[in-house]
């Protein structure tokens, strides 16, 4: 996957694609949500944020995939999913057969909580933002990497390493979750998330697009 962020102006959510149409500008009401977010001043982290991440990817998304929180480069780039994590999660995409239209990338934060450290208070003050990105965007599924964004999405949930790699439901549509790409350090969790890649690509009826080693 790369980073475009090719939409369709005027197309209402869910709209049919054509594939080969080329890159236009995005709809208004999307513009809008961009810049409120820009503009967002909820919680104590836009004092300390370069940018707010707001998405990356395609604007009618097969698939969702919910993140945590920006890192050092997501804010510095403005673009979720950009560093190290990101490009073993766009390798992880890839091998399944997703490419950059099919996919949209977004965080529980879309600002860098200082030291990395997740804030469930400003997460609680970004869930507007969450719940309208996902609404406008209308994916007819999700997939959330990491603890957090689990719960985020399905409080229910039980602990990560449980369920990681089972298909669940939250939030009326039918959901993936996955480890955090960062938290891949030793040679068991790198098995475990080739193992859960391979079980996202059969969720997604995908047979694969790479070889095991680009995970």
């Amino acid at each position: 996957m790369t980073s475009g962020e090719p939409g369709t102006e005027g197309s209402a959510p869910g709209a049919a694609r054509d594939p080969g149409a080329a890159p236009t500008a995005e709809p208004v009401a999307w513009s809008a949500l961009r810049a409120e977010v820009a503009a967002c001043t909820r919680c104590p982290l836009h004092r300390s944020r370069t940018q707010p991440v707001f998405y990356r990817g395609g604007l009618r998304p097969h698939l969702v995939v919910v993140g945590e929180a920006p890192g050092a480069q997501e804010d510095r780039l403005g673009r979720p999913f950009v560093g190290r994590a990101g490009r073993r999660l766009d390798a992880a995409l890839a091998t399944v057969g997703l490419d950059e239209a099919e996919v949209g990338l977004l965080n529980v934060l879309k600002c860098r909580p200082p030291g990395n450290r997740f804030d469930p208070a400003a997460a609680r003050s970004c869930r507007t933002h969450l719940d309208r990105q996902l609404a406008w965007l209308d994916p007819p599924r999700l997939v959330t990497v990491g603890a957090r964004a689990l719960a985020a999405l399905d409080p229910e949930a039980p602990p990560i390493l449980r369920c990681a790699g089972r298909p669940r439901t939250a939030l009326g549509r039918p959901l993936f979750p996955l480890i955090h790409p960062a938290a891949v350090r030793s040679h068991a969790l790198a098995r475990r998330w080739a193992d859960d890649v391979d079980a996202l690509g059969a969720w997604l009826g995908r047979r694969g697009a790479g070889p095991r080693e680009a995970l």
